[in-house]
């Protein structure tokens, strides 16, 4: 009795544990939700300034932080204001750029999956 409460306690366990491992961030399925922002931004090495700013470092920084790029003045506000961009605000803006952000510049109707939001914001802090 108490060995068949054991393995099950333990299959218990691996169940529970595999649920939550399947709701974790998970940055390599956020590489490829990146490919939905690769016509207009930039990550990795040599990462450059397009029609959006590059997104290195974009984790913990400043919104309109990056010196050499043109930003709206929706996010030159933002920034003024000190929005800093983490876990929630990149998924609050990421889910509706111009509900969370108004007049802001990006045309992006948005990423409306909350795990795929959750796996690019994984994928973009890879990027330091």
């Amino acid at each position: 009795m108490t060995s068949l409460f054991v393995r099950l306690t333990a299959v218990a366990l691996v169940v529970a544990g595999g649920a939550g491992a399947a709701s974790a961030q998970d940055a390599a399925s956020g590489a490829n939700v990146f490919k939905k922002c690769r016509a207009c931004h930039d990550a990795g090495p040599n990462a450059r300034n397009k029609v959006g700013p590059h997104l290195n470092g974009i984790y913990g920084r400043a919104a309109a932080a990056v010196g050499d790029f043109n930003y709206s003045d929706a996010l030159k506000e933002a920034g003024a204001k000190k929005l800093v961009w983490d876990d929630e605000t990149l998924n609050g803006y990421l889910e509706s750029p111009t509900t969370y952000l108004p007049k802001n510049k990006m045309a992006f109707a948005g990423i409306k999956d909350e795990k795929q939001r959750a796996d690019l914001v994984a994928y973009l802090k890879t990027f330091k």
